[in-house]
């Protein structure tokens, strides 16, 4: 399994994660457009974005490998999520960070999971960082996207998110859970809307001046 990391040099100590998995479950025939084709199409973009501007923040942009659970599954009613089968990829670069000191100049970490349905609909992960989820749900909101970044509490239960909290990182989630095609062979290209990625991706790029403000 390999991370792949894309580091934005700025002029302070902070950074800033902005996250996804590029890895996708093993279930034959399995394509992954939304599971995690969506988040990894976001963050490139993202890196276009960011690379054409100074930033004050060192900004990194990961693409998290292992975060499936690890098997060779039939289907996805026969997918095993355990404690420690999965999100391989995060918990090996959070802990390479705390052996570094990186993870201490860490102000945040945002992850994007399965982003690319229609009218994609984002509940608030009540197991994501209060303060951050807030913030992200505020510049949506002030964007014109309330209908977008739901106003719904929704307990995700297990992501790369988790790598970064249980080590004292601010992180948040954004997934969009209604799908009915999780972890089935119909999470084709069909699927995806770009003009939901691009509602996340505005939303998202628009938190890094923000976190420049407040962080500044």
């Amino acid at each position: 399994m390999k991370n792949v990391v894309v580091k934005l040099p700025g002029t302070s100590s902070g950074i800033v994660l902005y996250t996804t998995h590029y890895d996708t479950v093993r279930i034959p025939n399995f394509v992954g457009a939304d599971d995690g084709g969506s988040g990894t199409g976001t963050m490139l973009e993202l890196a276009r974005l960011f690379c054409a501007r100074k930033n004050s923040l060192n900004v990194w942009i990961v693409f998290f490998d292992g975060e499936e659970a690890q098997g060779n599954w039939t289907d996805g009613a026969s997918v095993q999520w355990k404690g420690n089968n999965n999100t391989f990829g995060s918990r090996e670069m959070a802990a390479r960070m705390a052996l570094s000191g990186d993870l201490k100049r860490v102000k945040a970490m945002i992850l994007a999971d399965m982003i690319g349905p229609p009218n994609v609909r984002i509940k608030r992960d009540t197991n994501s960082t209060p303060w951050l989820t807030d913030f992200i749900w505020a510049t949506a909101s002030q964007l014109g996207y309330k209908n977008n970044f739901a106003d719904e509490n929704f307990p995700v239960t297990g992501d790369d998110h988790f790598s970064f909290i249980r080590r004292g990182v601010a992180g948040c989630d954004l997934i969009d859970f209604s799908v009915p095609y999780w972890h089935t062979t119909q999470d084709t290209l069909d699927k995806i809307d770009p003009e939901s990625l691009a509602v996340v991706g505005t939303v998202l790029a628009e938190t890094l001046p923000r976190f420049e403000k407040k962080f500044r």
